[in-house]
């Protein structure tokens, strides 16, 4: 199997081969300041199974144990490594497909929001697109006004 993924902007962009040796979301602190979210989610590889297509991502060493990749461009966040650097975990949500590998563990849950899972359990609504086409999404403010 192959996944592919990459940055929002598109300049940054991986291959993972084979299966993950895992799969997992993370609440902890330092994944939520790394990511601007409340979870992450990751699958892991041994680092020779993913190498980087087109431009390379910029290293930040986001404690005394791991580093994480970003674009330098668009600022994405697409790896978390723990040093030694023998595997390299890819966030799912950077995933051209990120419903291909499903997490089948939780990390972090010190760090979980009190509100989080009720919030989780609202009432929802799907994103419209962008009137360009583009892959984004348009917020209605309250009265349907966009």
């Amino acid at each position: 199997m192959t996944y592919t993924g990459g940055c929002q902007c598109g300049r940054v962009r991986y291959e993972a081969s084979g299966e993950p040796n895992q799969s997992d979301i993370c609440e902890c602190r330092m994944c939520q300041r790394a990511s601007g979210g409340l979870v992450s989610g990751f699958a892991q590889f041994d680092a020779g199974k993913v190498r980087w297509l087109g431009a390379q991502p910029k290293p930040f060493r986001s404690s005394s144990v791991a580093e994480r990749d970003f674009c330098p461009d668009c600022g994405t966040t697409l790896t978390y490594r723990h040093l030694p650097k023998s595997t390299v975990s890819v966030t799912l949500a950077s995933l051209d497909d990120p419903d291909a590998i499903r997490p089948i563990h939780h990390n972090g849950i010190e760090g979980r929001a009190s509100w989080f899972a009720d919030a989780v359990a609202s009432p929802g609504e799907a994103s419209e697109p962008m009137p360009d086409g583009a892959e984004n999404f348009q917020h209605r403010l309250p009265g349907g006004t966009p």
